[in-house]
């Protein structure tokens, strides 16, 4: 269970103005490039989920296929998890901008090859690849946000992130499924496109490093100070909590809807359709607040427990999907809520690494979400007995943050200032 996390003063009190412009053609120009940056590693998750069957039909005659060909698409994930921390200490010896333009390069020619391999084996180790390049790519992203703007803009746009990464995951999911209808291979075709990102981040994306000596406070640019592994720690092990949370309606729905007699794929796709738009309300609602992300992280995971709850008793499929609306309102906040309280603790120095072990921890609970889900069945007597358990277990973790905050005196925390233009 994780810890409680006590709130950040630098949550509240981040009043130093952000080190580049904040409205304009090129800010909006860099928004946008950060923006599609954090949509590679969601296209690489999603993007051949349709084709999966037709790569089952082609490599039939493969030992083992029907357990490598999944293999291919949740494999990137792995990689990401398991290499985010390597990225964010490459991030802050390197530089931030020069990791981002190779990953962003790299993610094309790693994300193409299937189009020429015959092996499902190269195929897989290929994807893997995918997965390093991603690592490096949503943490120099995640990363920039945080060196880029402070206060409430960091805030807003790392809301953005969030409302642009669920997003696109539908989308992406209609576009692979689009394009397959030519071919399993067509998809991967799409992986190109950070071809054309790479040559707009190196022209529009201004180098943070020369910058942080000037705009950072004084206290954070101090030199010999210890990395802070234990206020990171702690939202790390409430972020690994949190993926599964926010992972558990995307992965199970059509499981859960089968169980309640729900075949058409049609109603399967508008009710995760439905609960993909609530999730991306919530990040817009988050964008809105003017409360510490500490604050707001207990009521989310309450709000998370209580559509647990409803999906638990749900008898009917339009309960079941009213439950997963309630929980994906709440995951559309918990993602940028746990992000901005990660950066709220870290320095410039520190922020490649901070960045890279929270992304870690995202990506390690979405992997064993659906692991931990099938190893709870047998106790509870199906999948839906497993989510009302998480359910109650994100109930748990609402009370102890709420009792962390009361304890520290913070239930009632000055606002985030406005951010100067």
């Amino acid at each position: 269970m994780p810890a409680p996390v006590p709130p950040s003063p630098a949550a509240v009190d981040d009043t130093a103005p952000s080190p580049v412009a904040t409205s304009g053609p090129a800010h909006l120009l860099r928004l946008i490039l950060l923006m599609a940056g954090s949509c590679l590693p969601v296209l690489g998750a999603v993007l051949i989920a349709p084709v999966l069957p037709r790569m089952q039909e082609h490599f039939a005659s493969t030992p083992g296929a029907k357990a490598l060909v999944p293999l291919a698409l949740t494999v990137p994930a792995l990689s990401l998890a398991l290499l985010a921390p390597f990225a964010g200490v490459i991030v802050d010896r390197l530089g931030r901008k020069r990791l981002l333009i190779v990953a962003t390069v790299l993610y094309a020619v790693f994300g193409t090859a299937p189009l020429w391999l015959d092996s499902l084996g190269a195929i897989i180790a290929s994807r893997a690849l995918v997965g390093v390049a991603e690592a490096a790519i949503m943490t120099c992203c995640t990363t920039l946000i945080g060196d880029y703007y402070s206060g409430r803009q960091r805030v807003k746009y790392l809301a953005l992130q969030a409302v642009c990464t669920s997003a696109s995951a539908t989308a992406f999911f209609v576009v692979g499924g689009a394009v397959g209808a030519a071919g399993w291979r067509v998809p991967f075709w799409i992986y190109a496109v950070s071809l054309v990102i790479a040559p707009l981040m190196v022209a529009a994306l201004p180098n943070p490093a020369a910058r942080a000596a000037t705009h950072e406070a004084p206290a954070v640019v101090m030199t010999g100070r210890p990395f802070p592994w234990r206020p990171l720690a702690g939202i790390c092990a409430l972020t690994f909590f949190g993926a599964m949370v926010f992972y558990t309606v995307p992965v199970e729905m059509a499981y859960l809807l089968d169980d309640l007699g729900v075949e058409d794929p049609g109603v399967i796709g508008l009710a995760t359709a439905i609960a993909s738009a609530a999730t991306v309300a919530g990040a817009l609602v988050f964008a809105r607040l003017k409360r510490s992300p500490d604050v707001t992280l207990p009521a989310v995971f309450a709000v998370c427990g209580a559509g647990f709850g409803v999906m638990f008793l749900a008898d009917s499929a339009p309960l079941l999907v009213v439950g997963a609306v309630v929980n994906c309102l709440g995951t559309g906040m918990l993602l940028p809520a746990l992000l901005t309280s990660a950066m709220s603790r870290l320095a410039f120095e520190d922020r490649g690494r901070g960045t890279g072990l929270w992304t870690s921890a995202f990506f390690g609970g979405a992997f064993v979400c659906p692991l931990v889900l099938l190893a709870l069945e047998p106790a509870v007597g199906g999948l839906a007995g497993a989510v009302g358990l998480l359910g109650v277990a994100a109930a748990v973790v609402a009370a102890g943050l709420w009792g962390a905050l009361r304890r520290a005196g913070a239930a009632h925390p000055r606002p985030l200032p406005k951010q100067p233009a």
